[in-house]
């Protein structure tokens, strides 16, 4: 059975996306895992499966499920920036009803729109400010502010350069607080409407963009600026994206881009169990 992949990435977070529509894919946390190693497989932040809500047997608004997986293999619950790429595959290959529709995650259904000139617009739902932790990183605390887009973050707001942190290793954080994982950003203010973003994602590493971490950074600064809603410009290492809060409502709109398109060997995914 040929196992057709694409790969793309929406501000250099990439992906591999499986056409799956009927959910007959086994896809395996080692599968999974090898797939996003970038020696031995093809190399990713994580798996989008594209398969049929109805195949999974959910209840959702959407016909379309966006399976995402974590580079480890684990489960995620949303990815913004997965959402964008997912969305504009659907809308390339005519599977959407038009250019604003529906689909399902783990975190829900999210309503997105597919601009003409191929950036997406996601309805991210509500950002939850859910009170205060620390970070750790090389041995340094980081006061930030939890917040939850559908799946776990803590946002430092730091006074340096984000760039001078060191992300080679995995930063400390309370495990009573966060049992489940969190994903990790700092943030320097860069002026009204602007932020600065860097990401150290659960599940993964540190990478050059995380849609959701970056809903969570600007809900985070409006928060400790006395408000729920506004508009700012997220510059990540993999480009920027624009994220606008009404009342703690999030929309996140970036670009999205393929770069190949082939098929799996048979012989090399059946060994990877």
């Amino acid at each position: 059975m040929a196992i057709e992949f694409l790969k793309g990435h929406g501000t250099q977070n990439d992906f591999v996306l499986l056409p799956d529509p009927d959910g007959r894919l086994e896809l395996t946390p080692a599968r999974v895992a090898a797939l996003c190693d970038r020696q031995r497989g093809l190399g990713a932040d994580g798996v989008l499966r594209v398969v049929r809500s109805t195949a999974l047997g959910l209840a959702s608004d959407g016909e379309w499920f966006m399976d995402y997986h974590n580079a480890d293999g684990s489960f995620a619950e949303m990815c913004g920036n997965g959402m964008r790429v997912f969305a504009r595959y659907l809308a390339d290959r005519g599977l959407s009803t038009g250019p604003e529709f529906v689909v399902g995650s783990r975190a829900g259904d999210k309503r997105v729109l597919v601009h003409p000139d191929g950036t997406v617009t996601v309805h991210m739902g509500q950002a939850s400010i859910n009170g205060a932790s620390v970070a750790i990183v090389d041995g340094q605390n980081f006061s930030g502010v939890a917040v939850d887009v559908g799946n776990p973050h803590l946002v430092s707001i730091v006074d340096h350069d984000v760039a001078e942190l060191d992300l080679h290793e995995q930063p400390r954080y309370d495990e009573d607080f966060f049992p489940e994982g969190v994903n990790l950003e700092f943030v320097n203010p860069l002026g009204e409407g602007a932020l600065r973003m860097r990401v150290y994602e659960r599940g993964v590493g540190e990478t050059r963009s995380c849609g959701t971490g970056t809903v969570a950074a600007v809900a985070a600064a409006l928060h400790l600026g006395g408000t729920d809603t506004g508009e700012s410009t997220v510059d990540i290492p993999g480009g920027r994206v624009t994220v606008s809060m009404k009342r703690g409502e999030a929309t996140l709109t970036g670009p999205v881009e393929f770069v190949a398109r082939g098929e799996l060997l048979d012989a090399w995914w059946d060994v990877q169990k």
